[in-house]
């Protein structure tokens, strides 16, 4: 049996375990979750059995790190992807075509597919639309639309959706774009990246002028300093936009021959064509430290080229055995076989070899590990193309021609060439939070150390309290092999200590071995000058990397990083999540109240019931009714979410916010004096006035959003699921460190 932490156990128990439903019966132990997922991967096989073997012994001891879709959804005969995340296709620039997309959008995300998309393909805002006289809405306001629609979709495993929104660096509303985060409540569910060319650096670093066009017609133009200036101050102050280096990203694909791309996953790792998809699985360096901490410690390069070949292969089976949302993405994924096989526990690992993150030393050993990892993974493909043949648009003369390939060593250029190859594209390194945790709570991905150990408190089935010290792997390894009095070495360096030069020097490091992109993140103090800022991007594209983004404190976020004292009081309210709904008494009491909705012919019946806990009213569940049979299928669904969420306990306020915020696009209609912008926001505010009038929620004058969060500013944001303030922004996404909840995951 495999040794787990508490914090492991409870993450597997909680997102992985498969917990008998449909007849099946519990994994008793992770090592069952490891056979559930080795066989589905082997099914493909001639020998299934052999390869189930294989495959599980690549995964015991956390070896191999699947992704979270592949993880919980492997072998369960759940309706989900084991795809992470999905670029979506482009969109047309006009009403049918974006409400189209907006339906494949949320037919992705119920599956459990987080999405990528490129607005710069809808024409600016004040553009004429022809034939109804009218002028554009602009980009920002459909991308409202979709933050509305992922606000409403829960993902696969009760983990909401995921997006990403680009926009090119030359369109009209570039500017409105960079700064659409400055209001805290607007475009939430998305991460944003302006989409930056080499034209637009090379007039940014001469101080010329930049055109900004769609469609070949220039709005307008502008100093590129004082755009590239504009889009700094931003990221500084709310930690967006991002950037990708969208020419050199598509001048490095391996598949520059056959695809364009505008666009990547949530989190950055996959730079992807229209219905492209991302199939994420991370090896655990830490794993093949051998004799840690001692002046011998080393990487074993041969285990370590062994594993990988049997994690390519499984990869590659994933792609055959997983479903897909659309045919469009199955048929994109068959063609091209892409799969990002990245690293985990890299920061652990220098710390256990005597290597600090970011110095010199750390820089050469990240370099030969990704080396040895590239070279194992495309002579791994080349031997699978051998043996199943090449991807179906593999063309070997352009291909080889890739800048990609060109660095490949020569022996494994000759192998593609004589055997061709499987697999289009085959390394990413992806966020790792919740597969890390898993792991014992190893480093995620390329990431420094966040902190050698936290307290996490959190309620058991029971209803008691308990607290786990979660500690980070490798000071855990130290701790066991030197004994808790012993002084840490310096190269147990927390994140901190560090400088923006030391996680771009690993960055780019890592960057030169990966033919897609890399997930992260430079989380920087709250008290860094805009000075010693403001080079950041610049230094990024200037080290050959692909995308960049930044985090630090500021006032419209809150403080995401934040580190709990190690002896934090166990008794404190910090409840991470309940393994189960409140019980649900006999009798219950509640209040029936009436909406008349202008458009609808029949008055709508809201119902809310509550329970007293704590010795406090508060909501338990919502019942909405109506004659109106045109409202049934919606107000059932949404009756029964609100309910689960409220019978979940804690802080459920944010459930009317959500409410509020939907806007009808056929528009709402005034009510008491007030515009009301959809049924379901008047759903949520007589919902609202319910929560006051128990006492759940106080009454009290509505500051602005701005100056509310000013008055916050620096107070750790808030887990969206178990509500502690241990948010971080890790690899370009929220991450709980303390009950696992990725918004990207």
């Amino acid at each position: 049996m495999t040794e787990i932490t508490d914090i492991s156990r409870q993450i597997w128990e909680m997102k992985y375990r498969r917990t008998g439903a449909g007849g099946a019966q519990p994994e008793e132990s992770i090592e069952a979750s490891w056979r559930r997922i080795a066989a589905a991967l082997a099914a493909p096989e001639v020998d299934p059995q052999y390869w189930s073997a294989q495959f599980f012994d690549a995964l015991v001891g956390f070896k191999f790190l699947p992704a979270g879709r592949i993880l919980a959804g492997a072998g369960t005969e759940r309706d989900v992807t084991l795809f992470n995340c999905f670029v979506m296709g482009a969109i047309p620039d006009d009403m049918n075509g974006i409400f189209e997309s907006l339906k494949e959008a949320a037919l992705t995300m119920q599956q459990g597919g987080g999405i990528g998309y490129d607005f710069s393909t809808l024409r600016p805002e004040g553009a004429a639309v022809k034939g109804v006289g009218a002028d554009a809405s602009g980009p920002l306001s459909f991308m409202d639309v979709w933050d509305a629609m992922c606000r409403t979709i829960m993902s696969a495993g009760a983990r909401r959706g995921a997006m990403m929104g680009t926009m090119r660096c030359d369109h009209p509303d570039i500017e409105a774009f960079i700064d659409a985060k400055r209001d805290p409540e607007k475009l939430r569910m998305f991460n944003l990246s302006v989409l930056v060319t080499d034209a637009f650096m090379a007039a940014m670093k001469a101080d010329e002028d930049w055109a900004l066009r769609f469609n070949e017609t220039v709005y307008r133009t502008l100093p590129a300093r004082a755009l590239w200036d504009r889009i700094m101050r931003a990221t500084y102050e709310t930690a967006e936009p991002g950037v990708i280096f969208i020419d050199r990203i598509n001048a490095a694909n391996n598949l520059y021959y056959c695809e364009d791309i505008a666009a990547t996953n949530p989190c950055g790792e996959q730079p992807l064509p229209p219905y492209g998809a991302c199939l994420l699985g991370s090896i655990n360096l830490a794993q093949f430290v051998t004799d840690a901490f001692t002046p011998q410690a080393n990487m074993d390069l041969r285990r370590l080229e062994a594993v990988v070949p049997v994690t390519v292969r499984m990869l590659d089976n994933a792609i055959d055995v997983s479903r897909f949302p659309l045919t469009a993405q199955k048929e994109e994924a068959l063609a091209k076989r892409r799969i990002g096989l990245g690293v985990t526990g890299l920061a652990d690992a220098l710390a256990m070899c005597g290597s600090r993150y970011g110095s010199a030393q750390a820089v050469h050993l990240t370099r030969d590990w990704m080396r040895c990892l590239r070279r194992s993974a495309y002579m791994a493909s080349t031997k699978l193309a051998d043996e199943k043949g090449a991807f179906p648009l593999y063309d070997e003369a352009a291909y080889l021609k890739g800048e990609t390939i060109r660095d490949l060593e020569p022996d494994v250029r000759d192998a593609i060439a004589e055997k061709g190859i499987r697999n289009a594209l085959l390394t990413s390194i992806a966020p790792t939070g919740t597969t890390s945790l898993l792991a014992n709570n190893v480093s995620s991905g390329i990431e420094p150390i966040f902190a050698h150990q936290y307290q996490r408190t959190y309620l058991k089935p029971d209803g008691t309290k308990d607290v786990t010290t979660v500690r980070d792997f490798a000071y855990q390894a130290f701790r066991d092999q030197f004994g808790e009095d012993a002084t840490p070495p310096d190269t147990l360096v927390e994140v901190e200590a560090l400088l923006p030069a030391d996680h771009l020097a690993i960055q780019a490091a890592a960057q030169a071995f990966i033919d897609s992109s890399i997930s992260k993140t430079i989380n920087l103090p709250k008290d860094i000058s805009f000075e010693a800022f403001q080079d950041v991007y610049r230094d990024a594209y200037e080290a050959g990397c692909k995308g960049c983004t930044t985090y630090r404190p500021n006032s419209v976020t809150g403080a995401v990083l934040s580190v709990e004292p190690a002896n934090v009081n166990a008794d404190a309210d910090q409840v991470v999540y309940m393994t189960q709904p409140l019980d649900r008494p006999d009798v219950i009491e509640g209040r029936t109240y009436k909406i008349t909705w202008p458009d609808s012919d029949h008055a709508i019946y809201i119902t809310v019931n509550d329970v007293v806990q704590d010795g406090r009213r508060r909501p338990f569940e919502v019942f909405i009714n109506s004659k109106n049979m045109e409202h049934y299928a919606w107000t059932v669904a949404l009756t029964r979410m609100i309910s689960a969420v409220f019978r979940r306990g804690g802080d459920v306020a944010f459930v009317v916010e959500k409410l509020k915020a939907v806007f009808d696009p056929r528009g709402g209609h005034w009510m008491g004096g007030k515009y009301v912008p959809s049924l379901l926001a008047a759903i949520g505010t007589q919902i609202e006035r319910h929560m006051i009038d128990i006492g759940f929620l106080a009454n009290k004058p509505h500051a602005s959003p701005v100056a509310e969060t000013q008055d916050q500013a620096l107070i750790p944001q808030q887990c969206p699921r178990c509500g502690s303030a241990d948010l971080r922004h890790v690899e370009g996404c929220d991450v709980c460190g303390s009950c696992g909840f990725s918004k990207c995951a």
